[in-house]
């Protein structure tokens, strides 16, 4: 156990200003779906398609809409995306060059540009005004997405390693839920408000601007990183109070002298590396579990769904999505450092299994039996819990967990990229997939799943409680360190390893 205060205020702040950051990707990722209609509207004025006088407050939505505002609106909703995969390649270089706190500090900018872009709309064209703002927004979330979890992971004591690690699923669904309140008709989305709707996703940023100032930077960064002893030393006691961080140096001093034998491990090297192949192939299968479990297909058409078994007020029973995802994520932070990762992780994927055959039955017999409706909505609701109490939060912090310093920053722009893209080929794919499919659409997701679940099983190590080095001797045990051969076997590939990173 560590010794030292574990929760002080400052680290409180620390973890509540960069989930700051986790609020505006989420916030950013659900503002753009609810003013879809009034959006569309305005894109066929700045289009030349309407009359600039004509403002039509009904919006009918049996009016076809014009193709090339469909173009614009599907660059709008996807840009978002193609951002964040350009960006997640660029967090171990963000990172590094100043240290974390000044890392996030800088991308903030991108941010702040961004939402005045969005929020400007109206002044110029409005769908490139929309497309620009959303394209900065997703390069921005890219590397939030990617530094919010590397900083708190490094600052967090290993007792609520995994409780602070999850806040940043948490400050995500958080913004989430917060983008579809706002978003109501008589809020802010309509064909009036609609642009500070979605300048708004740049207000996060300028809070955190002003309080990133008042947190210490990551003492690991400091001692492994820069060599800056003191300056590590004194951070820890600003995170956990006074007391005698001997032991926390010691671990970073073990980790520094692993550091210097591994060298600094880019993408490329961690790519081709078979030392640290077993780590890596878990860490991306962890974000491909998350993102191809189906959920953001609840997310993007929950409203379609509903509308499909029956519901009368669907935008309503969407925005109750977001409230249980927000509720069974609190749930997550409770349990994750005394139930552990890889349970959670487990009970979530079996569950969301059992849901997706549960809706799919649902959908299937709703013409034939009326109450099957509530089957398919308890299904969703379902579906939801489980996916926050393991698969939702956890991939986004167990890859800091699983790598050391040398290849922690490349590891987590991989799982980075890998959840962008496996989030842009869902939110892409899933109407035709949903067409060609019908009814049986999550009889695919049901298999997936069910693959997750016995990969989760046989593959994933339990990291609670357990030190970066514990952890990665956990993927290493094979190698019988006390060998002769396999200490020449691993001393050669970490050489090689070497020599790579300074080719």
């Amino acid at each position: 156990m560590e010794s030292g205060k574990q929760l002080t205020g400052t680290l409180a702040l620390a973890v509540f200003t960069a989930a700051l950051g986790s609020l505006q990707y989420g916030y950013s990722l659900g503002v753009i779906n609810a003013p879809q209609k009034v959006i569309e509207h305005h894109y066929e004025r700045s289009l030349g398609l309407l009359p600039e006088d004509h403002f039509d407050l009904s919006l009918n939505s049996t009016q076809p809409v014009h193709p090339s505002v469909v173009m614009y609106w599907s660059l709008s909703v996807s840009i978002f995306s193609i951002g964040g995969v350009v960006s997640s390649f660029l967090v171990g270089f963000v990172g590094d060059l100043r240290g974390r706190v000044r890392g996030m500090l800088m991308v903030n900018i991108l941010a702040i540009i961004a939402g005045l872009l969005m929020g400007l709309a109206n002044i110029w064209k409005a769908h490139i005004m929309v497309i620009a703002g959303r394209c900065v927004m997703g390069f921005y979330c890219g590397l939030s997405s990617g530094l919010v979890p590397m900083y708190i992971g490094e600052i967090a004591p290993m007792a609520y390693r995994g409780a602070l690690g999850t806040l940043h699923q948490l400050a995500i669904v958080t913004g989430i839920l917060l983008s579809q309140v706002l978003g109501l008709d008589f809020l802010l989305g309509n064909a009036y408000y609609w642009p500070v709707l979605l300048g708004l996703s740049g207000a996060p940023a300028v809070l955190q601007s002003l309080l990133l100032p008042f947190c210490p930077e990551s003492p690991r960064f400091l001692y492994i990183k820069r060599g800056m002893v003191e300056e590590a030393k004194n951070s820890l006691r600003r995170l956990k109070g006074e007391y005698d961080p001997s032991q926390d140096l010691e671990e970073m001093r073990s980790e520094k002298e692993q550091l210097e034998k591994e060298a600094q491990v880019s993408i490329a090297v961690l790519v081709r590396s078979s030392f640290y192949r077993q780590q890596l192939f878990v860490a991306l299968m962890m974000h491909f579990s998350q993102q191809f479990s189906g959920i953001n297909a609840i997310f993007y058409y929950s409203t379609s769904i509903f509308e499909t078994a029956g519901v009368t007020q669907p935008v309503y029973a969407t925005i109750g999505v977001g409230v249980i995802n927000t509720i069974f994520t609190m749930v997550s932070v409770a349990l994750v450092d005394r139930v552990g990762r890889r349970t959670l992780t487990l009970i979530g994927l079996g569950g969301m299994c059992v849901c997706a055959v549960a809706m799919t039955v649902g959908l299937v017999y709703l013409s034939a039996y009326s109450w099957m409706s509530y089957v398919s909505m308890s299904a969703i609701f379902l579906f939801v819990c489980f996916f926050e109490i393991g698969p939702g939060p956890i991939p986004w912090f167990i890859v800091a967990e699983l790598f050391s310093q040398g290849p922690r920053p490349a590891a987590i722009a991989l799982a980075g990229c890998t959840n962008w893209t496996s989030n842009f080929i869902i939110g892409m794919t899933f109407p035709y997939i949903e067409v060609l499919c019908g009814p049986y659409v999550f009889v695919l997701f049901a298999v997936l799943l069910f693959g997750f679940t016995v990969f989760t099983y046989l593959r994933v190590p339990e990291t609670k409680g357990k030190t970066f080095e514990e952890i990665a001797a956990v993927f290493h045990k094979g190698r019988k360190p006390g060998s002769k051969t396999a200490d020449t076997g691993t001393s050669n590939e970490l050489e090689q390893l070497k020599s790579d990173s300074h080719a």
